[in-house]
């Protein structure tokens, strides 16, 4: 059985720019060849935009883009107290976008709880303006992303399914929703307007 056998290859290492050469005297073409293609990358990777090509240590949270995030959702709530419902939805969808936009290393659970609030306010703006399918979309986002104790985001799209005439997927939405969220008192006064037009139908 033929063993491979190990040759010490005739290198050494700049301290200073850290390349590697050949100290043979009469070095092979293929160990020139490929030191200089390791000396390409050792460049390469030195002169590289290192701040955004190397991710920093895990779970790092960038406060501006918190804080900017808040208040793009402060700013929607102001503008749809004031009735201005389009400008709330733009601040609202502004927030999604910068939520979504954060990197991938940071903690998946703030992006969660963000975008949930701003899909559930968005969907209020929605139901404003008398956008049943844009609100009811944007309620099942927020209750997609948080299950249990957003009973706003359920009774939203409920509202909205209920508004569109879908009468049968409100009542499944919104029983669905009781057994996440219990006896809440929207809930089941929405319940009880879905069984009253259920009723009203059949007359």
């Amino acid at each position: 059985m033929d063993l491979e056998t190990f040759n010490p290859v005739p290198i050494t290492l700049d301290p200073t720019t850290k390349a590697l050469s050949s100290t043979s005297p009469t070095p092979d073409t293929k160990l020139l060849t490929e030191l200089t293609t390791l000396n390409a990358l050792h460049k390469s990777l030195l002169a590289s935009d290192a701040p955004n090509s190397v991710p920093p240590p895990p779970v790092p949270v960038n406060p501006r883009r918190s804080a900017q995030i808040q208040k793009l959702r402060e700013s929607g709530n102001t503008a749809f107290r004031k009735n201005s419902h389009s400008e709330a939805i733009k601040m609202y969808s502004l927030g999604i976008t910068m939520a979504l936009g954060r990197p991938l290393w940071e903690p998946s659970g703030l992006v969660r709880e963000e975008l949930c609030q701003l899909y559930a306010n968005r969907a209020q703006a929605y139901m404003a303006l008398r956008s049943w399918p844009e609100g009811a979309v944007d309620a099942r986002c927020s209750v997609e992303l948080k299950k249990v104790q957003n009973a706003k985001a359920w009774w939203r799209r409920g509202k909205c399914l209920l508004e569109m005439g879908r009468v049968g997927e409100a009542r499944e939405w919104v029983g669905e929703a009781l057994e996440f969220e219990g006896v809440e008192q929207d809930l089941v006064a929405l319940m009880e307007e879905i069984e009253g037009k259920e009723k009203g139908g059949r007359k």
